[in-house]
C-alpha cells in the first residue's frame, strides 16, 4: 500500500463524530476519527511496512500516526528513529501505542526507557513509564530489587511529574505491585504515602485510578482464587 493510498483510506473511513472524541482526548487538528477497529483492519491489510509507518509519522496525523505504530517493525527503527518519534508525540493515546507497539518490542527499549524517565517533555516520559509497566507485566525474569528501585523513584518524583507522567507512573506503580506479594507491599506503602495522583483528563470521562484501591482489589482477587 503506498502513502496516499493509506491517507485517502483513513481519510475515508474517518467520522466528525469521532474526529471530535479524539480531540477532546488531546488530539490535534489533523485528525479523522478512524475507529481503532478499522486500524487494525487496516494493519491486518498492510502487515509490516516500516518505510510506509515513517511517511504516516511524518504526516503528523493523529490517525496515521497511531496505524505507523501498529505496521512498523521495531526491529527496524534505530534509537535515533524512537527518540525523534518519541519527542515529537502530543497525544496521550499515541504514546501508549508507541510504548506498547514499537518501543517495548525494540531491542532498544531499556535504554530507551532509562533515558525518556529523564526526558521534560510530557508525552516522551509518559512513554517510559509505560514501558516500566510493560515490564512489570510481562517480564518474569526480572528481580524484585530491579522494581523496588523504581517504586522509590515513583514516589519521589510523582508529585513534581507532568500531567501525563503522573498518570504513567501510577499506572507503573499498580503494575509493579501486581506482580507479588512483597512487592504489592511495597507498591501499597508508596501509594498511601503519595496519596491521590490528580491527573487532568480535559473533557473527557476518564480518571485516573487509585493505585491503593486497585492493589487492595488485586489482592483480593489473589486470595480468592488461591482459596477455591
Amino acid at each position: 500500500m503506498t502513502f496516499d493510498e493509506a491517507m485517502k483510506t483513513l481519510e475515508a473511513w474517518g467520522s466528525e463524530s469521532n474526529r471530535k472524541i479524539y480531540q477532546r482526548h488531546g488530539a490535534g487538528p489533523s485528525v479523522f476519527g478512524v475507529t481503532f477497529g478499522n486500524l487494525e483492519k487496516l494493519r491486518a491489510k498492510v502487515g509490516r511496512d516500516t518505510d510506509l509507518a515513517k511517511m504516516l509519522w511524518a504526516s503528523g496525523n493523529a490517525d496515521a500516526r497511531c496505524l505507523a505504530t501498529m505496521i512498523a517493525d521495531p526491529a527496524q527503527l534505530t534509537e535515533d528513529e524512537l527518540d525523534v518519534w518519541a519527542a515529537s508525540i502530543d497525544y496521550h493515546v499515541l504514546s501508549d501505542l508507541f510504548s506498547r507497539n514499537v518501543v517495548s518490542l525494540s531491542p532498544f527499549g531499556q535504554s530507551r526507557m532509562e533515558k525518556w524517565m529523564l526526558s521534560p517533555h510530557d508525552q516522551t516520559c509518559q512513554a517510559a513509564w509505560n514501558l516500566l509497566a510493560i515490564q512489570a507485566t510481562h517480564e518474569a525474569a526480572l528481580d524484585d530489587v530491579y522494581f523496588q528501585a523504581h517504586l522509590e523513584t515513583i514516589e519521589r518524583r510523582i508529585g513534581m511529574a507532568k500531567n501525563r507522567t503522573k498518570h504513567a507512573m501510577n499506572g507503573a506503580l499498580i503494575a509493579i505491585g501486581n506482580r507479588n506479594e512483597a512487592l504489592r507491599k511495597l507498591a501499597l506503602a508508596a501509594a498511601g504515602r503519595i496519596g491521590p495522583v490528580e491527573v487532568d483528563h480535559g473533557d473527557t470521562e476518564c480518571h485516573t485510578p487509585s493505585a491503593l484501591e486497585q492493589l487492595s482489589r488485586s489482592q483480593v482477587r489473589r486470595k480468592a482464587a488461591a482459596s477455591g
